[in-house]
Order: structure tokens, then sequence, then C-alpha cells
């Protein structure tokens, strides 16, 4: 049986906004061992469905998905960002 891990991406460092966040990713769990290939330095595996990320809408849609296909699922919670509004004018206040 295939397991899955169904989760909200992070936002990345490099960004500022929130695009790519919103939906649900379902990512497989990599299945056989993974092997050095001796020639090019890479690292490879017989099993490519760790390669494949799905997203979907809602995190039920990407349960339904998972138990429609009979995989063995994981739900990882999502963290939500704090906003602290800040004014312009904090920039030049002084420090006490």
């Amino acid at each position: 049986m295939s397991r899955v891990r169904i989760y909200r991406p992070a936002k990345t460092a490099m960004q500022s906004g929130l695009r790519n966040t919103r939906d649900w990713v379902v990512e497989f769990e990599a299945a056989g061992a993974r092997f050095h290939d001796p020639l090019t330095g890479w690292v490879g595996s017989r099993d490519t469905r760790h390669q494949v990320r799905l997203r979907f809408a809602t995190r039920d849609d990407a349960i339904a998905f998972a138990e429609r296909n009979g995989y063995e699922y994981q739900v990882v919670a999502p963290t939500e960002m704090q906003h602290r509004p800040k004014s312009y004018a904090e920039n030049f206040r002084r420090p006490n």
C-alpha cells in the first residue's frame, strides 16, 4: 500500500506574497531504496512516484483522492502565519 502526505506548503523565505500556499498538496513517499550512480554521481530510485506532487483546492478533496485510490495518508496541519500590522512611521522611530 502506498503512503501519501497531505499538507499546505509554507511560504518560502524568498517571496513576500502567498502564492502557491493556498492549495493542498498530495506528495507520495518513496517506496523503494535509493541508490548512488557511480558514473554521474546522482542519486536515483526505481520508484518515480516520489517525484509527483498533486495540488487540490481543499483538504477534503485531497483526502477523498487518497481514499478513492486506496492510499494510506497522513494530514499535516498547516501553521497559520501571524500578521503584525505596522505603519510606515515605525521605520523612523528611535529605540528606547
